[in-house]
C-alpha cells in the first residue's frame, strides 16, 4: 500500500441480511478521488452509444406526388410554386429533418476506466455498497431475488455477480427497479443509476483484479 493508506473494510453479508464478516477494498479501484465531470462524461457516452439513430423524415424529393406545378407561373394573382410537396404545403417533405445516423463515439480507455473507478469509489463513500459472502442460484428463481431485496430493504439495487451465473441474470429480468451484470463488464451508467451496489466477495475479486 503506498504511503501507508489503509484499505477501506466493508461488511460481508449473507442472503439473509447477516453480518458474517468483512473485506478490505483497493483504494485504487474503491477509494480514488471522485471525479464528478468525468462520470458525467461516460454516462453521455454510454447514452449515445445506446442510441439507434434509426428516425428519419422525407425531403421535399421523397414524398410522393407532387410532380408538376399546382398552377401556372404567371397570371393567377398566386405566390408561385413549383410542388404541393414544397415544405410550406400541408403533407409537403421537411426541411433539416432528422435522417438515419450512428451518434456512437469512443472515449479514451483512460476517461472510462478513471469514471468507472470513481463511480464505484462513489458507491463506498456513500455507503451504497452491499458485499455479500454469495450468491448463487441452481434455477432462475425471482422469488430468491426478491428475498434477498427484503432482507437489506432495497428496491433499487445494481447486483454484479461473476460471468456463468446466468441463473442470477435471469431472475432479475421481471423485477423493475433491478438488473444483474457481470463483474467484467461493469459500466459507469448502471454502476450510478442504481441506489444500492450489491456484489458478491468473487466479484470484488474480479473487478480489482480487471479495474486495478
Amino acid at each position: 500500500m503506498k504511503g501507508g493508506r489503509k484499505m477501506a473494510k466493508v461488511a460481508v453479508y449473507n442472503v439473509k441480511g447477516e453480518q458474517v464478516g468483512e473485506i478490505e477494498l483497493k483504494d485504487s479501484v474503491f477509494g480514488v478521488p471522485v471525479n464528478v465531470p468525468v462520470m458525467h462524461q461516460a454516462v453521455l457516452n454510454y447514452l449515445a452509444n445506446q442510441r439507434q439513430g434509426t428516425h428519419s423524415t422525407k425531403t421535399r424529393g421523397e414524398v410522393r406526388g407532387g410532380g408538376r406545378k399546382p398552377w401556372r407561373q404567371k397570371g393567377t394573382g398566386r405566390a408561385r410554386q413549383g410542388s404541393i410537396r414544397a415544405p410550406q404545403w400541408i403533407k409537403g417533405g421537411v426541411v433539416f429533418g432528422p435522417k438515419p445516423r450512428d451518434y456512437s463515439y469512443k472515449l479514451p480507455k483512460k476517461v472510462k476506466r478513471l469514471a468507472l473507478k470513481s463511480a464505484l469509489s462513489s458507491k463506498v463513500r456513500d455507503n451504497e455498497i452491499i458485499v455479500l459472502d454469495e450468491f448463487k442460484l441452481d434455477q432462475p428463481k425471482t422469488k430468491k431475488v426478491v428475498e434477498l431485496l427484503k432482507n437489506f430493504n432495497v428496491d433499487s439495487a445494481l447486483i454484479v455477480v461473476p460471468e456463468g451465473e446466468k441463473n442470477v441474470e435471469l431472475s432479475t429480468r421481471n423485477i423493475p427497479g433491478v438488473k444483474t451484470l457481470y463483474a467484467n463488464y461493469l459500466n459507469t451508467y448502471d454502476v450510478l443509476k442504481y441506489d444500492k451496489f450489491i456484489i458478491t466477495k468473487d466479484a470484488v475479486g474480479i473487478v480489482e483484479e480487471v479495474y486495478d
